[in-house]
C-alpha cells in the first residue's frame, strides 16, 4: 500500500489549520461588531397590556421611527386609530426604516415620491415631515377611523398591493398602544446608549439633556403648512414652520435630568407617551433611565421590566441622560 507524499500531508494540515483560523477570525469579527454597534441585547420589545401574550420585537432604529410617527400623530391631537394606520403603513412600506431608495423615486418611511408632490427628497427623508404628510392625507379620507385599516391606508398610499397593510395591523396596534400611552410600561429597549449611530439631524447627535428636550419638541410639536391646503406634502422647507408643541412639552433640564410635566387632567396616557418615547430613543439620544408614575426603566436589556416602587410621580416624566 503506497503512502501519501509528505507534501500532501503538509498541504492537508495547512488547509485544515487555515480553515480553522478563518473561522476563528470570523467569530472574532462578529463579536467585535456586536460590541461596537451595541447589538448584543440592543433590541426593543413591546408586549400586550391585556395579558394575551402578544409581543413585537424590533430594532432601536425601528423604535426611533415608530416613536416619531406616533409622536407626530398624538402631537396633532389625532385619535389612536390614525397612529395605528400610520404605523401599519410604515411597517409595510419600509419595515419602519428610513430608506433612501425604493420603487422608482419612492423614499423614506412611507415610500413617498417627490414626483407625486409629496415634497423634496430632503423633506421626505425627515421622519417628522413624512409622518405629517401622511397624516395630512389621511385626514382627507372621510370616515377613516371607521374604515378597515387596509382601506384607509390604501386611499392615502394608492399602492399596487392594496390589501398588504392588513397583515401588519396587530403589530401596529401593539406599538400604537404603547406610544399613545394607552398601555403603561409595555415598551423596553436593550443595549448600552450609543449616540454615535444616530441618523438624526446634526443638532441631535450629541448626548445630553438639551438634546433630549430638542428632540421631544421636534417630534411632538406640530409642523403646520402655511396656507394649509389639501394634498399637503408639496413645497419647500419654508412651507412648513415649527409650531408650539402640545401642552406639556415644556421640558426643563437640570444636570443630566430632563423633567417633562404632564398636563393636569390628561391622566397617565400623556405621561406614558413621553416615557415610552424616551425608552425608544435611549440609544439614539444617550438616555440612561426613565421614570414615571412609580415605575422606572434603566438601559441594559430589553428583557428588563419597568421596576415598581422606583419613584417618579404622575405629574412628571423624569429622563436621565448618560452625560
Amino acid at each position: 500500500m503506497s503512502q501519501p507524499y509528505p507534501s500532501r500531508k503538509l498541504h492537508g494540515r495547512l488547509l485544515r489549520c487555515g480553515t480553522a483560523f478563518l473561522a476563528i477570525l470570523a467569530v472574532a469579527g462578529y463579536l467585535v461588531v456586536q460590541y461596537v454597534t451595541g447589538a448584543s441585547g440592543a433590541h426593543c420589545k413591546v408586549v400586550a397590556a391585556n395579558g394575551t401574550g402578544g409581543t413585537y420585537d424590533f430594532t432601536p432604529e425601528q423604535a426611533v421611527n415608530a416613536a416619531a410617527v406616533s409622536a407626530v400623530g398624538t402631537g396633532r391631537g389625532l385619535p389612536g386609530r390614525a397612529v395605528t394606520i400610520a404605523l401599519a403603513t410604515a411597517l409595510q412600506e419600509s419595515a419602519l426604516r428610513n430608506l433612501d431608495h425604493g420603487d422608482r423615486d419612492s423614499l423614506g418611511l412611507f415610500q413617498q415620491r417627490p414626483s407625486q408632490g409629496w415634497g423634496t427628497e430632503r423633506q421626505i427623508m425627515d421622519p417628522v415631515y413624512a409622518a405629517n404628510a401622511f397624516y395630512d392625507h389621511l385626514e382627507q379620507v372621510d370616515g377613516y377611523t371607521e374604515l378597515p385599516l387596509t382601506v384607509a391606508a390604501q386611499r392615502v398610499q394608492r399602492s399596487g398591493f392594496p390589501t398588504a397593510y392588513a397583515q401588519h395591523e396587530a403589530d401596529a396596534q401593539l406599538l400604537a398602544d404603547a406610544f399613545t400611552g394607552r398601555a403603561a410600561a409595555t415598551l423596553t429597549c436593550g443595549g448600552r446608549p450609543d449616540v454615535t449611530r444616530t441618523p438624526a439631524p446634526e443638532q441631535l447627535r450629541a448626548a445630553g439633556p438639551d438634546v433630549v428636550r430638542s428632540a421631544l419638541v421636534r417630534d411632538f410639536g406640530q409642523l403646520e403648512r402655511a396656507g394649509a391646503a389639501a394634498g399637503a406634502g408639496a413645497g419647500t422647507d419654508a412651507d412648513r414652520v415649527p409650531a408650539p408643541g402640545p401642552a406639556g412639552v415644556t421640558a426643563e433640564t437640570s444636570g443630566r435630568t430632563v423633567t417633562v410635566p404632564v398636563v393636569d387632567g390628561s391622566g397617565e396616557e400623556q405621561g406614558w407617551r413621553f416615557a415610552h418615547w424616551a425608552v425608544a430613543n435611549a440609544s439614539e439620544l444617550g438616555i440612561e433611565s426613565v421614570s414615571y408614575a412609580g415605575r422606572e426603566w434603566t438601559a441594559g436589556s430589553s428583557e428588563n421590566p419597568w421596576a415598581d416602587g422606583a419613584g417618579g410621580s404622575r405629574d412628571t416624566v423624569r429622563i436621565v441622560t448618560v452625560r
